[in-house]
């Protein structure tokens, strides 16, 4: 599934896929070595992520109901806690470097 910052007009993904159970939530993107490029994993329903076990950095936005980037999280690098954020409602992880390359702003 494409992945568009409808507001810069620009794809941000290629290749999503959704986590939207607990277990695929759960699981995320753990095991694997790398974020596939022009891959996204979208998580709903998720306001917080965190990098336990993970291999690699990525970049994350956290869209409230509307679809709205309510924040923009950089490089959030493995062993790490993201924010949690109570107006949030889906994450999209992506590749580190994404959000600064589509110019996708809070």
């Amino acid at each position: 599934m494409q992945v568009i910052n409808q507001t810069r007009g620009c794809t941000l993904a290629e290749n999503g896929w959704q986590a939207t159970n607990p277990l695929t939530r759960m699981v995320g993107l753990l095991g694997k070595r790398q974020m596939p490029e022009g891959g996204a994993l979208i998580l709903r329903p998720c306001s917080g992520i965190h990098m336990l076990g993970m291999r690699f950095a990525i970049d994350a936005l956290y869209l409230d109901g509307r679809g709205q980037v309510v924040r923009a999280v950089r490089h959030l690098a493995p062993w790490r806690i993201g924010p949690l954020d109570p107006t949030t409602e889906c994450i999209i992880e992506m590749p580190v470097g994404t959000i600064d390359a589509s110019g996708t702003v809070e």
